[in-house]
């Protein structure tokens, strides 16, 4: 670089080369950017689309204008790579560029720029000067198409230096893979269709109110049982849930096992009287023993 050529002890001079050898010593995946040979005031850059977004895995190469009085005032930006977010070889506005002074801080550098330049990429134009408003797929196609050949401006020094970020990039951006459009088609298509349809997740499990045929009772759709043994209640029509289950034993099958007899009301007053006197035998004998051990036996024996 003919750093001859200027004055350095010039603020804008020194801040531009501290720029430069901060810019080579550190690099970043994310975007590349120098200053042309002849003119340090014009820089070239590059930066990788943002993820996530429709113009991931683009390259989109721009120009920076630095005024005489960098960093005081803020430089001015121009995409060369047609991208569908902002205009080509146009100046554009945004909060970081030479059209709102107001905005610019004088510790903010080129790299602060560039950053914040790809943190505009993905977002709403709203109509700022320079700005486009393509469908995302069309900024897809654009962001498959930058990667082919860095775009061709101005003179062969320019060139140059484009052609160089250009190969820099590609060894930083990997391409995103291209989705075939019919096969989105047909994806979309069978994903409406199964919500249409939906499939059962278990082939095993059948949906409540489909009829089941059991082995054992031909084709007959078995019900589900009541849950009280005693007293079956006939479900009323349209309310029994099918599922695999038991069928019920037959009318045949009711008589051949019947049901425990139940004890009646005369077998319960014998066994409560047989309890009463077992009870009164009991305590006639316990009193006996105590009697004759206290001697009142022998008394009242003697007396009669």
């Amino acid at each position: 670089m003919a750093e001859d050529k200027y004055n350095l002890k010039n603020p804008s001079v020194k801040r531009i080369l501290q720029e430069v050898k901060e810019m080579q010593s550190n690099p970043s995946d994310d975007f590349m950017s120098l200053p042309l040979e002849e003119n340090i005031f014009e820089w070239q850059f590059a930066i990788r689309g943002p993820s996530d977004s429709e113009f991931e895995g683009g390259i989109y190469h721009g120009r920076i204008q630095l005024p005489a009085e960098y960093p005081f005032k803020p430089p001015s930006f121009m995409l060369l790579t047609p991208n569908g977010r902002f205009e080509t070889q146009t100046k554009i506005c945004l909060s970081i560029s030479n059209h709102h002074p107001e905005h610019w801080q004088p510790s903010w550098s080129v790299r602060t720029a560039l950053v914040a330049l790809i943190a505009f990429m993905p977002t709403n134009p709203n109509g700022a000067l320079g700005s486009l408003d393509y469908k995302k797929e069309e900024r897809r196609a654009l962001a498959v198409k930058s990667r082919e050949a860095a775009p061709r401006f101005g003179t062969p020094e320019r060139q140059n230096l484009i052609d160089e970020i250009h190969e820099y990039m590609l060894s930083k951006a990997p391409p995103v893979a291209q989705t075939n459009p019919a096969q989105v088609s047909e994806e979309n298509s069978a994903h409406e269709q199964n919500e249409v349809n939906p499939i059962p997740q278990d082939a095993g499990v059948v949906a409540a109110g489909e009829g089941l045929t059991n082995p054992d009772v031909g084709d007959r759709i078995v019900e589900e049982p009541n849950e009280d043994p005693v007293n079956v209640n006939p479900r009323p029509e349209g309310l029994g849930v099918s599922r695999l289950v038991r069928a019920r034993p037959s009318t045949g099958q009711l008589l051949q096992n019947p049901a425990p007899r139940v004890q009646k009301p005369s077998d319960d007053r014998l066994f409560t009287l047989a309890a009463i006197g077992l009870t009164i035998a009991i305590v006639v004998l316990l009193l006996k023993k105590f009697m004759k051990a206290s001697g009142h036996g022998a008394v009242f024996m003697d007396g009669s």
